[in-house]
């Protein structure tokens, strides 16, 4: 069993920046890869970034290379995603995913165990 807490979320102006962490308790040996998704007002599930457990190798949208880094601290078995200068579009509940399998992936149906999510709200 793997449980998976998202925090940090909150509501800032376009340009500010956010830090969310993502705790990981249970039989968190099993995850492989971590990752974030989002998902904003009448718009489908959307891959955010994704971060190998222990190789530390990445994987961003397009929509955010350059502003979100993902990152993470094994010992505290967290992982972490640094969002800078927000913009409006990037409005959405943010979720936290852990994948069992050994290569990374963008989809969210490869990731078994899920966050309940932090809401992060941009205003312009």
């Amino acid at each position: 069993q793997v449980q998976l807490v998202e925090s940090g979320g909150g509501l800032v102006q376009a340009g500010d920046s956010l830090r969310l962490s993502c705790a990981a308790s249970g039989r968190t040996a099993s995850l492989l890869h971590m990752g974030w998704f989002r998902l904003a007002p009448r718009k489908d599930r959307e891959f955010v970034a994704a971060i190998h457990r222990n190789g530390g190798s990445t994987d961003y949208a397009d929509s955010v290379k350059g502003r979100f880094t993902i990152s993470k601290d094994n010992a505290k078995n967290t992982v972490y995603l640094q969002m800078d200068n927000l913009k409006p579009e990037d409005t959405a509940v943010y979720f936290c995913a852990g994948n069992t399998l050994p290569g990374v992936s963008s989809s969210f149906r490869d990731y078994p165990y899920w966050g309940q999510g932090t809401q992060v709200t941009v205003s312009s």
